[in-house]
């Protein structure tokens, strides 16, 4: 094995572990960790500047229809999950992330930098400053307005690469559910996100030049099964961890990470 590839194998090995217990822990996903992990390590094996950020994306969100499952699991176990929302949510999701997956491919990567960088700028602004008890809404919207919000969580989760889990529950604890129950049903997003998002990806990366070998369109296989397995592995652990410890310190903490990662996107996305 060259020293490239190992350097791609190890790279992804430590991201998988770390993004599959941030997804289970504080409910985000563990596409904020694993884009900018893919794309860095993509550009240091010099693949194609033009499909970087499209793989990295496709790539991370093909892994969380297994992270979603897992973490999904444990807070059903909980009893956390409200699945009367996540039914009825769920077609609306899908069909946006299949919109999102089909906007990105005709997208630059100036364009999908852009769209993650600010869209994990205000994930990492909701964490650090935002309060589980503020509440904009006395019920979760309904009709026309369910299927806007939840299409629009899954438009812009399949172009960041995400599983919509930090709109999710900032939107379902707006609504006056409480953060416990937020986080456990919007973990369910992620396979609706995920399933249509990374079929779309595949389409519209088809025979596209530069692609890192092993693709299928823009999901890289390789990274697909290590990620998938590694953070499939540590959700569940999360997920419980989010049931026992107080997550005020820690989620401000990882809000700052997040932010820094957002803004050197966006400097690149600029420069």
């Amino acid at each position: 094995m060259s020293a490239d590839l190992l350097l791609f194998f190890v790279a992804l090995g430590a991201a998988g572990l770390f993004a599959g217990f941030v997804g289970g822990l504080f409910g985000i996903g563990g596409g904020a960790v694993l884009v900018p992990t893919l794309y860095l390590v993509l550009g240091a094996l010099e693949v194609d500047e033009s499909v970087r950020m499209h793989v990295s994306v496709a790539t991370s969100l093909s892994t969380i229809i297994a992270t979603s499952w897992r973490s999904l699991a444990a807070h059903a176990k909980a009893g956390a999950v409200d699945f009367t929302v996540l039914r009825s949510w769920t077609p609306w999701i899908a069909a946006g992330a299949l919109a999102g997956a089909a906007l990105a491919g005709a997208s630059s990567t100036q364009a999908l930098m852009m769209v993650f960088g600010s869209g994990l700028l205000l994930i990492a602004l909701q964490m650090g400053l935002g309060r589980p008890d503020w509440r904009l809404f006395g019920d979760l919207p309904r009709g026309a307005a369910r299927a806007g919000v939840a299409g629009g969580i899954g438009v812009l989760s399949a172009m960041m690469g995400i599983g919509g889990g930090a709109f999710g529950v900032t939107i379902i604890t707006l609504c006056g559910r409480p953060i416990h129950q937020a986080v456990a049903t919007a973990s369910g997003f992620g396979a609706a996100i995920a399933v249509p998002g990374a079929l779309g990806y595949i389409i519209a990366g088809w025979g596209r030049e530069g692609l890192p070998p092993w693709s299928l369109g823009f999901v890289n296989a390789p990274g697909f099964v290590v990620l998938a397995a590694l953070t499939a592995l540590t959700a569940p652990f999360g997920a419980r961890l989010a049931h026992r410890l107080p997550q005020a310190t820690l989620k401000r903490a990882f809000a700052v990470l997040l932010a820094l990662v957002a803004l050197n996107m966006l400097r690149e996305a600029f420069s």
